[in-house]
């Protein structure tokens, strides 16, 4: 186990959440729900509240959604402290917990998850979501490319 990608790992789940939470208060603080507001040519910022997963899938999960997040994730850790020798397998493992971390803590607040960012043909979303996205193609990245 290497105690330095721990660490590293877990500054970036925490750096991740921090944006994440700062990002959606300024949405929520800033728009009334549904407003629209032009960012500037194909991007708006809409104050949107998703139930479920990706583009709203499986909304209703309620505690079978959670408790798969939370097996999908455990595996991850398992996966990463196994593996924490991995180069930069830090960097990619902390934002995918990061944005899952905080769009749970929306989830355990308010029951739906806060998505803001609204570019065009593409459904609202917010920095957990680009913070899962862009971890899971740099997981596959570092995991099988890199080796």
């Amino acid at each position: 186990m290497n105690g330095a990608a721990i660490a590293k790992a877990l500054s970036v789940v925490g750096l991740t959440v921090f944006a994440d939470q700062v990002t959606k208060a300024i949405a929520i603080a800033s728009l009334e729900r549904g407003d629209e507001v032009n960012v500037f040519l194909g991007l708006d910022m809409t104050y949107v509240r998703n139930e479920g997963v990706a583009f709203g899938a499986l909304s209703g999960g309620g505690t079978l959604l959670v408790t798969a997040i939370a097996l999908a994730l455990l595996g991850l850790v398992v996966y990463f402290v196994t593996n924490s020798d991995v180069p930069f397998l830090w960097l990619p493992v902390g934002l995918i917990l990061g944005g899952a971390l905080g769009n749970l803590a929306d989830r355990a607040r308010d029951g739906a998850v806060v998505d803001f960012i609204d570019p065009i043909a593409w459904p609202a979303f917010n920095l957990a979501d680009a913070a899962i996205v862009i971890g899971v193609l740099g997981l596959v990245y570092v995991s099988e490319v890199k080796r």
